[in-house]
């Protein structure tokens, strides 16, 4: 289903991006000019009347793209998507030094230094 829209709202964007540049521009813009009667509300020409049903068309499956997610994705993580566990700290261990390495305490009051030194 997801993919279907999807499609369709593809199809549509690329429409209206050409509809949109198919328009002939009324306004003059860098032009300087503008044929025609200048009025409120211009003629709503059939690319006009496109335009608008393309555009409409666009929103709608952009609105079903975003419900079709939401309940996709409700109530489960990122992590539970992915099917991966929390990476927990790997547990390290002391080497065995040997018998010649041993530590004295401090308390002896001896230098804690390796006795091969």
């Amino acid at each position: 289903m997801e993919n279907v829209v999807l499609v369709i709202h593809l199809i549509l964007a690329l429409s209206l991006i050409g509809a949109v540049l198919l328009q002939r521009s009324e306004g003059g813009g860098l032009t300087g000019g503008g044929s025609g009667v200048m009025s409120a509300r211009g003629a709503a020409t059939a690319m006009g009347k496109v335009t608008w049903g393309l555009a409409i068309g666009f929103i709608c499956t952009s609105i079903a793209l975003t419900i079709i997610a939401a309940e996709k994705s409700a109530g489960v993580s990122v992590i539970d998507r992915l099917g991966a566990a929390p990476v927990e700290a790997p547990v390290t261990t002391t080497p065995d030094l040997g018998s010649d390495l041993l530590m004295p305490s401090a308390d002896d009051g001896a230098p804690l230094l390796p006795s091969g030194n």
